[in-house]
């Protein structure tokens, strides 16, 4: 559960990749973090779990975000465009 005032860091899918490959070269947590200015050293634990378990795939961030079009996919189908009125 996420603490009063905790901040959030997204991580790309590059960056989760690179952190990857450094720990299957043998560095160790601390130093890949301290490498790639990862903040949680417990997130390299989570992603090489994934990594073990899918592959690539596994790094993929499949949450969705809040708000917008892309929170409901079926919402595009719904919208219709109106026309512009002249003034």
């Amino acid at each position: 559960m996420a603490k009063k005032g905790q901040t959030f860091h997204h991580y790309s899918l590059e960056t989760k990749k690179q952190a990857v490959a450094m720990r299957l070269e043998g560095m160790t947590k601390k130093e890949v973090a301290s490498a790639l200015h990862i903040s949680d050293i417990g997130r390299l634990k989570v992603w090489m779990r994934k990594y073990r378990e899918n592959g690539e795939e596994g790094l993929v961030d499949r949450r969705r975000k809040a708000g917008g079009l892309n929170s409901d996919p079926n919402q595009a189908e719904h919208l219709e465009e109106e026309p512009l009125s002249q003034v």
